[in-house]
């Protein structure tokens, strides 16, 4: 009769048999009890595929829990990386702080001269890889004889040779520029608020001022001057308000084809009562019609307010003979017009030219100090450029300058 060996119960013929009844049961429980029954293994397998016996302990799974415990080490590794990270950048700070304390305050020749000194390494860096790269070209080319070869290692090497040319030369400008920029648009806007506060707290304190008067005596003949003081002093504050919004409004151009010559007679027929009440004398020196692509209205209004701040200062210096002359023409090449008003008026000093754009700066008594400041504007939004040049006592030149195709500086940039 032949002997069979089973393992938990299952049965196996052979050498093999006698092997395993000698070694006994090795504790696998949820295995199938007939080796041979092949589909009851099959079915045991895809029951048991999430986890695998441990021959080493009788019928333990222990795969999803081995897993858990991975998980866990992991996560406390990580969290232990994680703390050694966040105590050395403490330590960094700490260290960065020290050192900031102990390092003496430069002062701002010392700061200038680190800079300066700083510049000039980076251009000597520079100048040092422009040798090497041209050495290295010229040794290629006399080593191969390839031009081609010479080419692509100088087009790939000039990359970063021309990122270096960047970061040297141009970044630093740039960056001197921008911040430059950024400071003075901090500073007007400083200006602007305190300015803004100035322009409309005065006429209200003003008119409150009035305003408790009439309260205390309502029978006074006096009331009557006093609420028309105060009226004056609210349509001051209201045209402080339609201005500033004019001039912190961005108003659409409609640009198109015209002549700077219609604009500037528009703006002259709209100021004509002035002028006759003024008795000033006009003189055109039209050297072209000076035709551009522009915003009609925009540009009418520009003459408006050049015009008008020219007769504003005849009324209030009494200038004896007041005269305007005014000029159109364009420059050599043809791609500019200029426009000219000159006055033979009080003038202005050094330091009212210098201000004389910024918002609510006026040397008027009912100025509110926006006129030239939406001028120079409505300049820069068609890509041109208005300056002043005045002496005291001898008149004032305002020079305008447009490009022929008028475009914002953002389109141009």
């Amino acid at each position: 009769m032949t002997r069979r060996s089973t393992i938990q119960g299952g049965s196996k013929e052979g050498p093999l048999g006698v092997l395993i009844d000698a070694l006994g049961s090795c504790g696998v429980e949820h295995m199938p009890h007939d080796w041979d029954d092949w589909k009851e293994w099959k079915k045991w397998k895809g029951r048991h595929r999430h986890g695998r016996p441990d021959w080493s302990r009788p019928g333990r799974v222990y795969g999803a829990e081995r897993s858990e415990e991975q998980r866990e080490r992991s996560e406390q590794r990580r969290a232990e990386r994680a703390e050694r990270w966040e105590e050395r950048e403490a330590e960094r700070a700490r260290r960065r702080d020290r050192d900031r304390r102990r390092r003496p305050e430069l002062t701002p020749q010392e700061e200038a001269y680190r800079e300066a000194r700083r510049a000039a390494e980076h251009k000597i860096r520079f100048f040092q890889h422009l040798v090497s790269y041209t050495f290295v070209i010229l040794f290629l080319l006399f080593v191969t004889r390839s031009m081609f070869v010479a080419t692509v290692v100088g087009l790939g090497w000039g990359i970063g040779l021309a990122s270096h040319f960047f970061q040297v030369v141009v970044a630093p400008s740039l960056r001197q520029k921008w911040v430059r920029d950024e400071d003075e648009k901090l500073r007007s806007l400083e200006e602007l608020s305190a300015s803004i506060a100035h322009e409309i707290r005065n006429p209200i304190t003003a008119a409150k001022s009035l305003v408790q008067q009439l309260g205390e005596d309502p029978t006074s003949t006096e009331n009557v001057e006093y609420a028309n003081i105060a009226l004056q002093e609210l349509d001051r504050v209201e045209k402080s308000i339609s201005h500033l919004l004019r001039y912190a409004r961005e108003e659409e151009m409609h640009p198109q084809q015209m002549k700077l010559v219609d604009a500037v007679e528009s703006a002259l027929e709209t100021l004509r009562d002035r002028v006759q009440a003024a008795n000033v004398k006009i003189r055109r020196d039209f050297d072209s019609q000076g035709e551009l692509v522009g915003d009609r209205e925009q540009l009418r209004r520009v003459f408006i307010n050049v015009i008008g701040n020219a007769l504003d200062a005849f009324t209030e210096a009494k200038t004896p003979n007041p005269s305007l002359a005014i000029g159109v023409g364009e420059n050599l090449g043809g791609s500019e017009i200029w426009a000219r008003v000159r006055d033979n008026g009080p003038g202005m000093d050094a330091e009212t030219q210098a201000r004389i754009f910024k918002p609510f700066f006026t040397s008027k008594a009912n100025g509110t100090g926006l006129g030239l400041a939406i001028t120079r504007k409505l300049v820069d939004a068609h890509g041109g450029a208005i300056e002043v040049s005045s002496t005291p006592g001898q008149g004032s030149e305002f020079t305008i300058h447009f490009p022929k195709q008028a475009q914002s500086p953002e389109a141009r940039t």
